[in-house]
C-alpha cells in the first residue's frame, strides 16, 4: 500500500484532522505535503458535506445540506519541480469506500446515497419538474449497490473521483470570479442561483489563518462546478487505471482530489445524483515540462479513461429532442434534447411501479449512458439516455403482455421547503 499523505480519522470532523484540507481553489492555499514526480500516494476523502447527510429515511438533511461548506478537498499536494506550463499527470491506481469501516454514521462506511436538491437549494438537472429535496441510501456489498428506497435493481459501482484538479493562479482565479459575477448580475435573484460568487462563511483553507485567510476567503472560489483547472468535472469514467493530463498555472501545480463516488449516471443529473461517499485514493504523479504548450493544452484536462467499467451488453435507450415540453421549438438545444431523454426514461419506469422520483434517483446513481446523438440537424439536436437492462430484477423491455408490476416499497424519503 503506497504511505498514506492525508490521512482522515473517520471520528473526527474534517475541521479536527491533524491535516486540514479545504473547499475553496485559490493559489494561496498552502500545500499540506509535497511529493516527487514519480511518487505513489494514498489520500483519504471525506464525503462532500462533511457527515451531513444520513442513513435515514428521511430528507431533510438534502433540503438543508449546506452548500457554503462544500466540497471537504484533500490537498493541495505539490509536486516538486511543477511549474506553469507543464503538463501534471495523474494515474488512478486505485480507489474504494473507507478501508475496513463497512458500517457507521459516514457515508462510505458501507453506504451511500443519492439526493434530489430542492429548487430552493441548489436544484438539479430537472428541477421545474422536481423542485422538492429526495433521497435514496445505497448499501455496498463488495461491488455492488443496492437501495431500500428504490428496490429491485442491483449494480456494480464505477467508483470515480467527482473533482479532482490544480490550483489557479491569481489571473485564472480573477477571470473565474469577474465572468461568473457577470453572468449573476443578469438575473441575480434566480432560483436557483446562476452561480456562486466567492463566500467566506463556512470556507476552509487548510493551514492559512488571521489576515491570510480573511483575504482568500473573500476571494476563493467555490468548487462547485468544474473549471480549466478540471475541478467537479464528474466524470464517471475517471476510475481505477484512468490517466490525467492538468494544466499547472502554479509552482508545485498543487493537486486537490474529493467528492468520490461509488456510482453515478452521465450527468449526475440531480446535482447530488452520483452515489456520495467517502473514502481512499491511491495516485501517481509525474510531469511533462512545458507540456501545455506542447499539446496545446491551455485549459481543461485531458484524460485517458481506465478499463475497469462495468460490462453491459444490453441496453434500452430513450432518446429526445429539442421541443420543450409545452411544445416550443428550440434551436439544436442538446440540454434540452438531453433533459427531454431523461423525462422519457422517467415516464416509461414509472409504468412498472416506480415513483417519478424513484426512476430520477435511479438515473443520476446507475451507471447509465448519456450520449449527444445528432447536434446538426436544424433545428433539433438529439440526445440519447441508455440504460443498461442488467441491473433490474424484472424484463424492463417492452412485450406485448406490457409491463409487470413491481412493488416500489417504501419509497424515496421527500422534503419539502
Amino acid at each position: 500500500m503506497p504511505d498514506v499523505v492525508f490521512p482522515l480519522d473517520s471520528t473526527r470532523r474534517f475541521t479536527d484532522q491533524d491535516k486540514i484540507g479545504h473547499n475553496r481553489w485559490h493559489p494561496d492555499i498552502p500545500p499540506v505535503a509535497t511529493l516527487k514526480p514519480g511518487d505513489s500516494f494514498r489520500v483519504h476523502c471525506r464525503e462532500w458535506f462533511d457527515g451531513e447527510i444520513h442513513n435515514d429515511d428521511s430528507a431533510d438533511d438534502i433540503r438543508n445540506a449546506p452548500l457554503h461548506i462544500v466540497h471537504a478537498l484533500s490537498g493541495p499536494f505539490a509536486v516538486e519541480g511543477a511549474k506553469p506550463g507543464d503538463l501534471l499527470i495523474v494515474d488512478i491506481l486505485d480507489l474504494g469506500p473507507i478501508p475496513q469501516e463497512d458500517s457507521g454514521p459516514l457515508a462510505g462506511q458501507g453506504w451511500g446515497y443519492t439526493g434530489i436538491f430542492a429548487k430552493t437549494n441548489g436544484g438539479g438537472f430537472l428541477t421545474d419538474q422536481f423542485p422538492d429535496a429526495y433521497k435514496a441510501v445505497w448499501d455496498f456489498s463488495g461491488q455492488k449497490a443496492t437501495s431500500r428506497h428504490v428496490p429491485h435493481v442491483s449494480f456494480t459501482g464505477i467508483v470515480h473521483p467527482g473533482l479532482m484538479g490544480t490550483a489557479p493562479s491569481h489571473e485564472l482565479l480573477s477571470t473565474w470570479n469577474t465572468r461568473e459575477a457577470a453572468l449573476i448580475a443578469t438575473d441575480p435573484d434566480r432560483e436557483p442561483a446562476l452561480a456562486l460568487p466567492p463566500e467566506p462563511n463556512g470556507a476552509i483553507l487548510g493551514s492559512l489563518s488571521g489576515a491570510d485567510f480573511d483575504r482568500v476567503a473573500a476571494e476563493a472560489a467555490r468548487t462547485a462546478p468544474p473549471r480549466e483547472n478540471g475541478g467537479n468535472q464528474d466524470i464517471k469514467n475517471l476510475t481505477k487505471g484512468s490517466r490525467i493530463f492538468y494544466p499547472v498555472f502554479v509552482d508545485g501545480a498543487n493537486l486537490s482530489v474529493g467528492d468520490l463516488h461509488f456510482s453515478q449516471g452521465d450527468g449526475e443529473i440531480t446535482f447530488c445524483g452520483a452515489i456520495e461517499m467517502g473514502g481512499f485514493i491511491d495516485l501517481r504523479v509525474d510531469l511533462i515540462p512545458g507540456g501545455m504548450e506542447t499539446y496545446g493544452v491551455s485549459e481543461n484536462a485531458i484524460f485517458m479513461p481506465g478499463n475497469t467499467d462495468p460490462q453491459y451488453s444490453e441496453w434500452l435507450a430513450f432518446s429526445g429532442t429539442s421541443v420543450t415540453l409545452d411544445g416550443e421549438q428550440r434551436y439544436l438545444d442538446s440540454q434540452l434534447a438531453y433533459q427531454r431523454a431523461c423525462l422519457h426514461a422517467i415516464d416509461y419506469l414509472t409504468k412498472f411501479g416506480y415513483s417519478p422520483e424513484q426512476a430520477y434517483l435511479l438515473l443520476g446513481a446507475a451507471p447509465i449512458e448519456g450520449r449527444l446523438s445528432g447536434v446538426v440537424d436544424i433545428p433539433n439536436s438529439c440526445a440519447t439516455v441508455y440504460l443498461p437492462t442488467a441491473i433490474f430484477d424484472f424484463p424492463v423491455a417492452p412485450t406485448a403482455s406490457g409491463p409487470v408490476t413491481i412493488d416500489p416499497g417504501i419509497g424515496a424519503p421527500r422534503s419539502s421547503a
